[in-house]
């Protein structure tokens, strides 16, 4: 409504221009912002409102479907200096190699709307956008709170509970979950608890104080017993039968949705959708969400928008960047596209906290999913390399694992595979 006011006032104002003979400031000369993006953001319908708001600015988004390729192509830009958008959106795996090279990009606390504050996002999405410099270098977007989703029939056949107390218990700490794991595993004659070792262990990585590379970018397998732990927590399930071995969004991690494979997944915010839609009509119901996670909060997934130093009008290219991650944007988004919003004041929106998912249930996934981001601890430094290390050196030894090879052995050609990432 407050939309439909804007316009009508806007649409007044510019007949009544006309009639008295168009008498008062000329039109300003219009300027084009280009932003690019990937997948979906949700902003199709948010682009045109921006322009007819701001007479002055036109803006042309440029989608690629893929994250891959768009990342690849911003980092070629980026060493070339050339080609670059005025805002630019990045991918949180890839935004450490982003924040490693702040100085190709505007600094949003100078060149943004000076009520743009640091309390409008929570805190950890917005420490995670600035650079070891301090500067701010992204305007956080969505994000991929974690809770844990289940097969209610799967664990009500093999004894376990179902109910929303009991489950958070079974899913209080890693410890807990892995021994309900166990649990299953033998009670339901070797079915598998988890669909991939990777899956875990990435979550489990990501909750830590210290990830693979310290504040200096140094790799810290050798040293940090933490992770190391979360590797033999891991592999210890697998060598129980707990993992079915599956490769996430592949097509047997699709198929294991479809056919019950497994009975328990590490769920963001945004797996909901992947669930529904490989799972399939014939599983509705039977997939279920609780409002807790092992050892606590953590994210997997989100995006922000940057401005490249390139940029001819930084100015007006911040302001749009931070129109679009405001409050009500963000929400628009959430409902366009199902990205959830990482806006303190969005929290409070009764269509946020109202989202109800039929497919799982009936459950308030609006609610749990608030309720998950607010238990996100401070952000873990990710340097350039993070995403690699895990994707082409963690993920492959962990599929090693599944397969048979030995747990030590193959943590010792890490070791190596990290060094050849990061020297």
């Amino acid at each position: 409504m407050r939309l439909i006011r804007r316009r009508l006032a806007f649409a007044v104002a510019v007949v009544l221009l006309v009639l008295t003979g168009g008498c008062g400031p000329s039109t300003p000369e219009r300027i084009t912002l280009t932003l690019a993006t990937f997948g979906e953001f949700g902003y199709d319908d948010l682009i045109p409102g921006y322009r007819f708001t701001h007479p002055g600015i036109d803006v042309r988004q440029v989608k690629t479907e893929q994250g891959g390729p768009y990342h690849q192509d911003l980092l070629a830009k980026l060493q070339s200096g050339q080609g670059l958008a005025d805002v630019q959106a990045v991918e949180e795996g890839h935004l450490a190699d982003i924040l490693a090279q702040s100085g190709k990009f505007t600094d949003l606390a100078e060149a943004g709307p000076p009520d743009v504050k640091p309390g409008r996002w929570l805190e950890w999405k917005y420490e995670a956008g600035r650079s070891k410099d301090g500067k701010l270098v992204g305007y956080g977007t969505d994000i991929g709170p974690l809770a844990m989703c289940y097969r209610k029939d799967l664990l009500e056949a093999a004894g376990l509970p179902t109910d929303p107390g009991s489950v958070k218990t079974m899913f209080a700490t890693w410890d807990s979950y892995f021994e309900a794991g166990e649990k299953y595993v033998k009670r339901s004659k070797g079915k598998a608890w988890f669909d991939s070792a990777a899956q875990n262990f990435n979550a489990m990585v990501n909750q830590l104080p210290v990830g693979y590379l310290d504040r200096e970018d140094r790799s810290t397998l050798e040293t940090n017993t933490a992770l190391r732990g979360a590797w033999d927590q891991v592999t210890t399930a697998v060598q129980q039968g707990q993992s079915a071995g599956l490769t996430a969004f592949a097509d047997d991690g699709n198929n294991g949705l479809r056919l019950g494979a497994f009975a328990t997944k590490v769920c963001p915010s945004w797996m909901l959708g992947v669930i529904e839609q490989q799972a399939g009509i014939g599983n509705a119901g039977k997939w279920a969400i609780t409002d807790a996670f092992p050892d606590g909060g953590g994210n997997w997934g989100g995006s922000y928008l940057t401005v490249p130093a390139t940029s001819e009008h930084p100015k007006e290219a911040a302001a749009l960047a931070a129109w679009l991650t405001a409050p009500e944007q963000q929400l628009h988004a959430f409902r366009a596209s199902g990205n959830f919003p990482s806006q303190v004041d969005a929290f409070t929106s009764p269509d946020l906290l109202s989202e109800m998912n039929g497919y799982f249930g009936g459950a308030l996934s609006g609610q749990v999913f608030v309720a998950q981001a607010r238990k996100v601890g401070k952000p873990q430094y990710k340097g350039p390399g993070d995403g690699k290390i895990q994707e082409t050196v963690v993920a492959p030894a962990l599929k090693a694992v599944e397969r048979g090879a030995d747990p030590a052995a193959v943590w010792q050609q890490v070791l190596i595979g990290v060094h050849q990432v990061v020297p």
